[in-house]
């Protein structure tokens, strides 16, 4: 098989890596187009030294959807023709809208430190499909970068019920045009009519990324895509600590019964630089609680508003009054009142609801 090599500098620990298209389109209808787009994957090693393939597929047609998009990777070293192990994938949307795009992101199942080379193909079994409503809305409040990405955010729904929802991060590089180099995703789940869900993203980011596509999709409906720029690394003036649970008795507990309250605990310290104006900084302590599986989804997100008024310590506290069963796992924040985080994301607990 030839293979065309492109080399591609990686994120990690720059070792190149070669790719090639040995197929950039597939027909399966006379009205059903997709096709890989122009530009070349994006492929790096990542930190456990697996390698991971980043693209978009476009819908060609102008008049239908279509589904089951499928995308087929070899995996080469630099001595021989057959492939060191193969994986197939899919698109990040489950249906990818009339002229509409889908990234899609696939990783290697081994750190085999052999792999050099890729080539990427779709596979067939397209079909097409209904199109989805665009009934969903994403919003998000300011955003920080240090060592992680940091900002929230609400998605709001229509009058339809909906679930399997999602919200993607696709972010980009400064190439003209720029490259899809990652993807994440943030489980929603079941979401109400006329629901309003409130997340946050805090996870560390590609050091390549100047910015991302900001969409999501459910069973039923899509929303209009968000381009937004990541900004500058910024300095934390708080640390978060000593994150307990607590029972109604006030006895720190991991286990917690369906319907009780819990009180969610916490101490943060803050420094002040001898440039500040003002030893008086407002803040919002934000509880965001998930439930553990292969696909975890935002369950809570509370708030608490305080103030500290110079240098010193302050003690946090939410109650939480679980719902479902399960174990669930909890992540605190500091932001000040822009909603600029001003500490890095807290020690994480986890507690299991009966």
């Amino acid at each position: 098989m030839e293979k065309i090599i492109l080399t591609i500098f990686l994120i990690f620990i720059l070792v190149p890596i070669s790719s090639a298209f040995s197929a950039d389109s597939f027909n399966n209808q006379a009205t059903l187009s997709v096709s890989l787009t122009s530009e070349s994957p994006f492929v790096y090693k990542d930190d456990q030294g697996y390698t991971v393939v980043v693209g978009t597929v476009e819908n060609k047609s102008d008049l239908t959807s279509v589904t089951n998009v499928r995308i087929h990777v070899n995996f080469y070293d630099d001595v021989s023709s057959k492939p060191l192990e193969t994986m197939d994938g899919e698109t990040s949307l489950k249906v990818i809208p009339p002229l509409g795009q889908s990234p899609y992101i696939i990783r290697s199942n081994s750190s085999n430190p052999n792999i050099s080379q890729v080539t990427v193909s779709l596979s067939e079994g397209l079909n097409s499909s209904p199109s989805k409503l665009k009934q969903l809305t994403v919003e998000l409040n300011d955003i920080t970068l240090d060592r992680t990405l940091h900002f929230s955010g609400i998605l709001k729904n229509s009058i339809i019920p909906i679930n399997d929802t999602n919200i993607y991060l696709a972010f980009y590089d400064n190439f003209e045009p720029p490259r899809i180099i990652g993807v994440s995703v943030i489980p929603i789940g079941n979401v109400e009519s006329n629901g309003i869900i409130d997340f946050i993203f805090n996870e560390k980011v590609l050091t390549k990324s100047v910015g991302f596509l900001l969409f999501s999709e459910s069973n039923l409906s899509f929303s209009d895509s968000l381009d937004i720029k990541i900004p500058e690394k910024t300095t934390k003036l708080v640390t978060i600590s000593n994150l307990s649970t607590l029972d109604s008795q006030g006895k720190q507990s991991s286990e917690i019964k369906v319907g009780s309250t819990v009180q969610i605990q916490s101490e943060s310290w803050i420094q002040f630089s001898t440039d500040q104006k003002s030893n008086e900084t407002p803040y919002t302590y934000y509880v965001q609680i998930k439930q553990s599986g292969k696909t975890p989804f935002v369950e809570f997100v509370g708030k608490y508003d305080g103030r500290y008024m110079g240098a010193g310590t302050q003690f946090q506290s939410i109650d939480w009054i679980p719902e479902h069963d399960g174990l669930f796992f909890i992540e605190t924040f500091v932001w000040d009142r822009n909603n600029i985080p001003i500490a890095d994301k807290g020690p994480i607990a986890l507690i299991l609801v009966k």
